[in-house]
């Protein structure tokens, strides 16, 4: 993951970084994995604005993030490594060898067709899930 640094031309412009997007596979997120998000748009339950400078932006879809990682002792291999625009972590789509696909925050250092499992005696390798009692 590297980071790109501006050139300060500009006040905006000095000491400014992001990331760059070079491992990021483009594709269309997963259907099943992903719905519609509610903005409230700085409004509360009455409709009226009480947090302003809030509305606008652009529609986003939010994608099912499986933070709980409860696929036990199912191994799955990383296809795509996709940007998430809810969140400042990019993520990734699992497929388990049952069928099932997910995604999972992406690891920093794991690449496409790595693999990853989740069960109380995984290899502690990037990318595995264990219980607290097993580390």
């Amino acid at each position: 993951m590297t980071i790109r640094l501006y050139k300060a031309y500009t006040p905006g412009t000095r000491n400014r970084s992001v990331s760059g997007f070079e491992e990021i596979v483009r594709s269309n997120p997963q259907k099943k994995l992903t719905y519609g998000q509610h903005n409230k748009r700085g409004r509360n339950n009455r409709g009226v604005i009480t947090s302003r400078h809030r509305g606008g932006g652009h529609k986003r879809l939010y994608r099912q993030i499986d933070f709980r990682r409860n696929k036990k002792n199912i191994s799955g291999k990383i296809t795509t490594i996709e940007y998430d625009p809810n969140r400042n972590a990019n993520i990734c789509l699992i497929h388990y060898e049952d069928g099932e696909k997910r995604y999972i925050l992406h690891p920093r250092g794991i690449k496409i067709e790595g693999t990853v499992i989740s069960s109380i005696d995984a290899p502690i390798l990037v990318g595995n899930a264990l219980p607290l009692s097993a580390v």
